[in-house]
């Protein structure tokens, strides 16, 4: 499809998977790609309510290069001469509903609510509707972006919470909107609802590893989003081994005629343990080739596969990387399963 074709398919690129998938990592990856291409991608982190210093604050952008955990107001990652920029920044439920309330003309409620540390029980009492702050945030965002204001991101990326508590978000606001009976709560809800069911507006990228859990849960997560009416874009495969070509049967003895004849010689310790290893590799690689087609044939998307780190921590280098790997997967010929 094409670096900019995948970019641009919608404002809002929402990135969800099972925790632990790396769903962080790919949302980076993405932005990093949008920067590559001349645009301007903003990354945004969701925290829980009361939670500012989360252990993982700092994972984006230490893909950047930087160290530091990420709050309300955006801060620059990247740039380059082509015009491209990843800025980020991180939303709670408290902070946008005194921003929602700021641009309604109640900034003297908002003081109360800040003043009295009423703030956080009234941004989470009605059920559902941290999320539509949040998304409604986002979706203002998104408008701006459509709008073409300065500085507006042309893409912003959604590193949206682990899957089960993902479909919550995405159902609140229909939710919301079917229960308030009108006033300005429900009209947010409504146009949370026509930015999330909108295709050119807004789109899910799955996350998932060649695992069986993950990819069981992969394909029942994608089965949800489906029935709220937001469209999924692709599915990426996150954590894939490379392919090593490694014989049916590996005994000491051929591997030792192998090392004799690259002029090493290996001890009987040695053999068994690279034998060992090698039996480990190869049911590794046939375990994750398994759930790749599995995933294949139940869940009808595009696959885009990254490349397993060998890194206990991830940076600069593996973001490029991971890049790489992105472009080249959105370039070449993954189709939808028909």
């Amino acid at each position: 499809m094409g670096p900019l074709t995948f970019l641009t398919q919608a404002r809002v690129l929402i990135v969800t998977g099972k925790g632990g998938v790396g769903k962080t990592t790919v949302s980076g990856v993405v932005a990093n790609l949008a920067v590559r291409n001349g645009l301007r991608a903003m990354v945004v982190q969701i925290g829980a309510p009361s939670s500012r210093h989360e252990p993982e604050a700092a994972n984006l952008s230490r893909l950047y290069g930087q160290e530091q955990a990420l709050g309300y107001e955006a801060v620059l990652l990247d740039a380059n001469e082509e015009g491209g920029e990843v800025v980020a920044r991180a939303l709670w439920p408290d902070t946008a509903l005194v921003e929602y309330l700021h641009r309604h003309g109640m900034r003297r409620l908002s003081r109360r609510l800040v003043s009295s540390g009423a703030l956080d029980v009234v941004a989470t009492a009605v059920p559902g509707m941290p999320d539509v702050l949040l998304l409604g945030k986002v979706k203002q965002m998104e408008r701006a972006a459509a709008a073409g204001e300065p500085d507006a991101a042309d893409l912003i990326v959604l590193d949206a919470p682990a899957a089960g508590h993902a479909i919550r978000f995405l159902q609140s606001p229909h939710g919301v909107a079917d229960a308030a009976g009108g006033g300005p709560v429900r009209q947010q809800a409504e146009e949370v609802v026509a930015m999330l069911t909108d295709p050119s507006r807004c789109q899910v990228l799955l996350v998932t590893t060649p695992e069986e859990t993950p990819v069981t849960e992969t394909v029942e997560t994608a089965r949800l989003i489906e029935g709220t009416g937001t469209k999924l874009s692709a599915v990426i495969v996150n954590a894939r081994l490379p392919v090593l070509d490694l014989p049916a049967s590996l005994r000491p003895a051929e591997l030792a005629r192998t090392a004799a004849a690259a002029g090493t010689k290996l001890t009987t310790a040695e053999l068994e343990s690279l034998v060992a290893a090698g039996r480990v590799r190869a049911q590794r690689q046939e375990a994750q080739a398994a759930q790749v087609a599995r995933l294949a044939t139940e869940l009808p998307l595009a696959q885009l596969e990254l490349p397993f780190c060998f890194s206990s921590e991830l940076g600069p280098d593996e973001l490029e990387l991971l890049t790489d790997a992105l472009e080249a997967a959105v370039s070449g010929p993954a189709e939808a399963t028909p």
